[in-house]
């Protein structure tokens, strides 16, 4: 069965990723991470099974999420700490908003300039 025929599992937890909004393949293509037309040869995971990139969400709408080890925010130069945590949740407000917006897949992305 082609992968587009069995759904979006996600490669931490074995589930379905049933919802845009939970998808980290998508934040990062709307955070300019990954090219549309690379976006079929990544692995999909929930938003939340990445605690790497989900720590960086600062948002009354997104539950912290910690990560362990030499990743994790506590192990960052806080000015880096700072600069993620405002790009990450900007990319995840967008993606939030994404089913909302009638924006075609293309029109994603953020224009991320160093004024924005």
């Amino acid at each position: 069965m082609a992968r587009c025929d069995e759904g979006y599992h996600c490669d931490v937890c074995g589930l379905d990723v049933e919802l845009i909004v939970d998808s980290e393949l998508y934040l990062r293509y709307i955070l300019g991470e990954i090219l549309l037309e690379a976006m079929h040869r990544h692995s999909e995971r929930h938003i939340r099974c990445n605690p790497s990139i989900a720590q960086f969400i600062v948002d009354p709408l997104f539950d912290p999420v910690t990560c362990e080890g030499p990743f994790a925010k506590s192990e960052l130069p806080a000015d880096y700490v700072a600069s993620e945590e405002q790009r990450i949740t900007r990319g995840w407000r967008r993606l939030q908003a994404i089913p909302t917006l009638g924006l075609s897949i293309p029109e994603y992305p953020l224009h991320i300039t160093p004024d924005t």
